[in-house]
């Protein structure tokens, strides 16, 4: 036999054309020789199953290792802006890795905000701030991330440059997406997109899909950890405040969540929309949110309202006075949880703000805000999986309100996250059209 036909050999099923199927195969030979040769060697039934590595598993080394050897990947450039718009980020580029048909390599992420804690700004491991197997394991089917160590040829790169300006449009960016697909570009190992921030790429994905990536991103255990100290704490005072009621759990006493966008910056930026999109429903002041959070129908009061907003930000420090009896407002001062927050760079304090406001009983922000869009989608995503069918009703499981946009009895308008959308316009830049 000729050397020509013994590359087209193969070995339990398995092809024995690269090098690593052909050791493998040398190495199952020479363990089925020493079994028949030595057989007390491996007990007295001949071969000891707990010790000998067997066929199928010989098969699925080699068939792993093809997988692998197959795998193509994405690379996108560090992740910067807040955590929410680094969330949409992420998903954009999963999203765009599952296009192509590829895995997409762990991205950097930023500690801090690009214009704050310029110090903290070098690049975050993914895995450092969401758990990475986990992520695999949820999201398995859909999209998966792989490490750079899984690139066996660093060199074998194109890059994708995306596009900016106006010319620029949504069609030939999916144009250009599309292309890179197919040959010649599809053959190599890795494509590189490089140019914008992945928050700024054109969006061609549903609602449900970022909602899908979004739900398989879980915190680091010690991330967890802190929420958990949060939320445990504002239970308490919770608790303390029902003293009618000295046998309610800690796990049931209820709290409401105040995204609460009174500080210097979001003003800025809200009264520059609101010129922009010529409306008047975009910020708001400490008084209204006050005043609508009271009027909401069905609280039962007394309750602990979170007020989740940023310390250093905030000018004006009297957002603890003036809410409704019966609502008892803290902040992370009065909770004296300012310590968890102080000990960790800006990306894993919002991190724990969000994961309060997400697991909150009641939940009210702002419609163009972000951070409180996601929050809503997330918690929209979870009513859908308890099977709940009236996502508006008056009394549903979950609720979420929007404080800028009137509702019914002078209260915050009920908010839920309308999964039908054809892209995230609505949650990454904020909407006034919202569901209820």
């Amino acid at each position: 036999m000729d050397l020509l036909q013994c590359k087209q050999l193969r070995f339990f099923g398995i092809p024995l054309n690269c090098l690593p199927c052909k050791c493998v195969a040398l190495a199952v030979c020479v363990l089925l020789l020493r079994a028949l040769m030595f057989p007390a060697f491996f007990g007295n039934n001949g071969i000891d199953q707990k010790n000998f590595l067997g066929i199928r598993d010989i098969e699925i080394l080699v068939n792993s290792d093809l997988h692998r050897r197959n795998q193509k990947f994405v690379e996108v450039p560090q992740i910067i802006w807040g955590l929410n718009n680094q969330k949409i980020a992420f998903a954009r580029a999963c999203l765009t890795a599952r296009m192509l048909n590829r895995t997409l390599l762990m991205p950097s992420l930023s500690a801090s905000l690009f214009y704050k804690e310029v110090d903290l700004l070098q690049p975050i491991l993914f895995d450092k701030v969401f758990q990475f197997e986990k992520f695999n394991s949820l999201c398995e089917g859909f999209v998966q991330l792989a490490n750079f160590s899984d690139v066996l040829n660093r060199t074998d790169v194109v890059e994708l440059e995306k596009g900016s300006g106006r010319r620029w449009t949504i069609e030939r960016d999916f144009d250009q997406l599309r292309n890179f697909s197919k040959k010649p570009y599809d053959s190599y190992e890795v494509i590189r997109i490089v140019g914008k921030n992945p928050f700024l790429w054109h969006d061609h994905w549903p609602a449900k899909d970022y909602a899908k990536v979004f739900e398989c991103l879980v915190l680091v255990e010690d991330v967890l950890r802190d929420a958990d100290k949060v939320v445990s704490r504002i239970r308490e005072v919770g608790k303390e405040a029902k003293t009618n009621d000295g046998s309610q759990s800690l796990l049931s006493a209820p709290y409401v969540a105040v995204h609460m966008r009174v500080e210097k910056d979001w003003m800025i930026h809200c009264k520059n929309l609101e010129r922009k999109f010529n409306i008047t429903e975009i910020c708001s002041s400490k008084e209204q949110i006050m005043e609508r959070v009271g009027n909401i129908k069905g609280l039962d009061t007394p309750v602990t309202v979170y007020l989740a907003v940023a310390d250093s930000l905030l000018e004006d420090k009297s957002i603890l006075g003036g809410w409704k009896e019966g609502l008892l407002p803290f902040e992370k001062k009065k909770l004296g949880v300012v310590d968890i927050y102080k000990q960790r760079p800006y990306l894993f304090q919002s991190a724990i703000d969000y994961e309060v406001c997400l697991r909150a009983d009641v939940f009210i922000g702002n419609s163009f805000s972000t951070f409180s869009s996601l929050v809503v989608l997330d918690r929209t995503q979870k009513m859908i999986n308890m099977a709940i069918s009236d996502l508006c009703a008056p009394s549903v499981r979950w609720p979420s309100y929007a404080y800028n946009l009137l509702g019914e009895s002078n209260g915050p308008r009920l908010w839920v996250a309308n999964m039908s959308d054809s892209n995230l316009q609505s949650i990454s830049y904020g909407s006034n059209q919202i569901s209820c």
